[in-house]
């Protein structure tokens, strides 16, 4: 168990199976949010305070779960003021948008050097979801980058659309209503690279 104070109020928890293992917790128990994860979480943030001073008294939490690469989890647990409740809330629902079967996923990034981070995270974290994204076009519209991912002909699994969507979310924002708003990338945008975004980028940035 690795835990790394990310900012004051948040911090990342670095799991794998024989941590689950050593607290007699399996990957379905885990998972299913059973008494015994939950056990097993209330000893992580008790572990967390001890060592890095991170307390969760008086504070409502919001944690989100990502596996990662050789049978790894990480857990990313941030704590929210009061007045960070309500705007977290509407954050979730919006997530909650997200529909699986669209085949066009679009998400805004800053500035290209935000895009070159994501994709240099990809390569060294998660080689097969970038490999995932070879159909990807990379647009410019007024100040933001905005990077098109399709999964035209459905070979890319559900729980790798998932995968996918949460990495995208450390770096960027997703653009609901994605398919029309790439009508108007079409229109008004400035299309950098029309395919093999990410694979181009991996190379040459």
């Amino acid at each position: 168990m690795k835990i790394e104070k990310l900012t004051e109020n948040q911090i990342r928890i670095t799991l794998n199976v024989d941590d689950l293992i050593k607290n007699n917790i399996n990957l379905h128990s885990f998972m299913s949010n059973s008494l015994e994860s939950q056990d097993f979480f209330y000893l992580i943030l008790d572990k967390a305070e001890k060592e890095i001073g991170f307390k969760t008294d008086d504070y409502k939490l919001m944690i989100e779960a990502l596996s990662a690469p050789g049978d790894n989890f990480i857990l990313t647990i941030t704590r929210l003021k009061q007045e960070q409740i309500e705007k977290k809330k509407k954050v979730q629902a919006k997530r909650k948008e997200l529909k699986i079967n669209d085949t066009v996923f679009v998400y805004r990034f800053k500035s290209f050097d935000d895009i070159c981070e994501f994709v240099n995270y990809l390569k060294q974290n998660y080689l097969l979801i970038l490999n995932n994204l070879k159909k990807s076009k990379l647009y410019k519209y007024n100040s933001d980058y905005y990077f098109v991912f399709k999964n035209n002909n459905y070979k890319t699994t559900i729980k790798e659309i998932k995968t996918i969507h949460c990495l995208f979310l450390e770096f960027s924002e997703y653009i609901h209503n994605s398919k029309v708003f790439e009508r108007k990338l079409n229109e008004y945008g400035n299309l950098l690279i029309p395919k093999n975004a990410v694979e181009l980028i991996n190379k040459y940035f």
